[in-house]
């Protein structure tokens, strides 16, 4: 079903109980406003990363934060592969420390990203997560690399 300018949802109204989707209460408009503000600073989404990159966008650098065999396999094109275990002030050295850091892990079942972007902020750097990861970019129809890639020039570009 879509809802047009015109149209407005159907109200089921029943005389049972309320559902377990409003056994809870929706909170109010200003803590709802607040809650998706904050979350939105910490995440981004794989359509918007991926509209970005296909732009030329060079304000944040993409991180895979899977092993490399992993990476090999398929990534998002322009990902620089940084394993989550390898980050440290030594590995992100090459990153300019002012541009965000967009990471990603293989998808919802993993925390690899959760970790990477702690160490990484941990040491300073601006930082958000691929909602979804590999697995969400994938579920989104956009094409996916393999092997390897230059990871110097990438860095360099910040693509």
């Amino acid at each position: 079903m879509t809802l047009s300018d015109n149209q407005s949802a159907p109200l089921a109204v029943t005389a049972q109980s309320p559902s377990l989707v409003c056994q809870y209460p929706a909170a109010p408009a200003d803590a709802v406003i607040s809650w998706f503000s904050q979350r939105l600073q910490f995440e981004t989404d794989c359509s918007d990363v991926h509209s970005a990159l296909s732009s030329g966008a060079d304000d944040f650098v993409l991180l895979d934060v899977r092993g490399e065999a992993a990476y090999a396999r398929s990534h998002v094109p322009g990902a620089l592969n940084l394993p989550h275990r390898q980050i440290s002030p030594a590995t992100l050295q090459a990153l300019p420390q002012q541009r965000l850091l967009v990471v990603y892990c293989a998808g919802p079942h993993c925390n690899g990203a959760d970790q990477a972007a702690l160490k990484i902020a941990r040491l300073g750097y601006p930082v958000k997560m691929m909602v979804g990861g590999l697995q969400g970019y994938q579920d989104e129809g956009f094409p996916l690399a393999t092997g390897a890639e230059d990871q110097a020039a990438l860095a360099q570009c910040g693509c």
